[in-house]
């Protein structure tokens, strides 16, 4: 039977909504569908994790946020330049990214271990050598911190900032603490545990951290990526904007100008207003959105 709730304008514009994201996030192609929840997961239902990772705004945003801060490490950029197609293909390793995250946050057991097992395997493959003659590997558990902390920092920022802004220290930590059980089944060390502790390790690699015209000809590439379709280029710039507004000024000032820094009350309040649409039109559905 069809109920009241599944009728009418607001209805069908929720169908719309959701629809639309979920067809930017999963490739129908390869027979891709929206992950399911299970109460089999790897962290419970009532976890702080699923609670920071159910939003698709925050995620996107956190997750641009996150890539920009990566790429800044000249181990981490050399591994997605030496390694990967996303010079012609970002959005599909969007897609793949934001779809690990799904599968190890809300799939049941078996298929997050089988994507833990696949990305490890992947990362014995991925190394290479720096300009200066400075040998890599992704699977270097240093590197894997800090690909790792980035992505941490960059969600659970997005998610203080449009989608629980009184966010208590406690729920941060165990965010972080929860965050950390893929890190460390990658092979990341050292995993923080504490909202604190990954700040002191974000620190601790800034030395390490450098700029030349490969970070920027990436960051260009990731800021300035066609659209899907011309109707949601506003919002996709709109959500870079807030990403770029998002990072800490050290990091800002590290990228340079070429990011242009958004008018951050306007960029804002539409990124506030995106993610609390997203979260209503969401809300009735038992499938997840995309995250990050």
């Amino acid at each position: 039977m069809t109920s009241r709730r599944d009728l009418g304008p607001a209805a069908t514009l929720r169908r719309l909504l959701v629809g639309r994201v979920q067809a930017l996030f999963h490739d129908r192609a390869k027979g891709e569908s929206p992950i399911v929840r299970s109460t089999d997961a790897l962290f419970a239902p009532d976890s702080v994790i699923w609670r920071v990772h159910g939003d698709v705004t925050t995620m996107m945003i956190g997750g641009v946020t996150a890539l920009l801060l990566q790429m800044l490490h000249p181990a981490a950029l050399a591994g997605v330049w030496d390694h990967s197609t996303f010079r012609n293909d970002m959005l599909g390793r969007l897609r793949r990214t934001a779809r690990f995250i799904a599968v190890t946050t809300y799939a049941e057991r078996g298929q997050a271990d089988a994507a833990i097992d696949k990305v490890r395997a992947v990362h014995e493959y991925v190394q290479g050598t720096l300009a200066d003659g400075t040998p890599y590997r992704a699977s270097d558990p240093h590197l894997l911190a800090w690909v790792h902390v980035c992505e941490a920092i960059g969600f659970l920022d997005a998610w203080i900032a449009y989608g629980e802004p009184g966010m208590s220290t406690a729920d941060q930590d165990a965010y972080m603490r929860e965050a950390g059980l893929v890190a460390r089944r990658l092979g990341a060390d050292p995993v923080p545990e504490t909202r604190a502790q990954a700040e002191s390790l974000i620190a601790s690699f800034r030395p390490e951290l450098h700029v030349d015209q490969r970070t920027r000809q990436v960051a260009r590439m990731v800021l300035s990526q066609p659209s899907p379709s011309l109707a949601a280029a506003p919002a996709q710039h709109l959500l870079f904007q807030a990403a770029v507004d998002l990072m800490p000024p050290w990091a800002q000032a590290l990228h340079g100008r070429h990011l242009s820094l958004p008018a951050t009350p306007l960029v804002r309040g539409g990124a506030m207003a995106m993610s609390r649409t997203l979260q209503w039109a969401f809300a009735p559905a038992r499938r997840l959105p995309p995250a990050g």
